[in-house]
């Protein structure tokens, strides 16, 4: 089930977001996304539209997006392989009619998925935060 995430779950859905990005994104320093679990919780959470996946009757997962751009897409390592990222995925393209995000270079599973949902890459630019290449990606109905 899909449905609009619930202020009372931002903690959670911050937890699920720190333990998927170290996973993904090894290249950067957990550090780094330790520093910035309260800035998920208490603004980027609140500002963005997100929407969570339930499996089992739990969190699975969820997507935020800020207009027509994907902020976030995160599923948790415990439930990831099973589909539910593309489910969160093309429920936002049914929604929209164009989507863009970002993703690290060196991630590639990430930059597989994205492509193999329709998305194609525009640019390749340097992440302030973390000086690493990540790739704006876009995506038209």
């Amino acid at each position: 089930m899909i449905r609009k995430a619930l202020p009372e779950e931002y903690g959670l859905l911050s937890s699920l977001w720190l333990e998927a990005s170290i996973k993904a994104h090894y290249f950067v320093p957990a550090e780094f996304w330790e520093s910035n679990v309260d800035a998920m919780r208490n603004e980027y959470l609140p500002a963005a539209e997100t929407l969570v996946i339930e499996k089992d009757g739990d969190i699975a997962g969820f997507i935020s997006l800020i207009g027509e751009t994907v902020a976030a897409l995160f599923i948790s390592v415990d439930k990831q392989g099973a589909g539910l990222g593309s489910q969160l995925l093309q429920h936002a393209k049914d929604e929209h009619e164009n989507l863009n995000l970002c993703v690290y270079k060196e991630n590639g599973p990430s930059v597989s998925f994205y492509t193999k949902h329709g998305f194609t890459i525009v640019e390749d630019r340097v992440d302030e935060h973390t000086g690493r290449v990540e790739i704006l990606m876009d995506w038209q109905r």
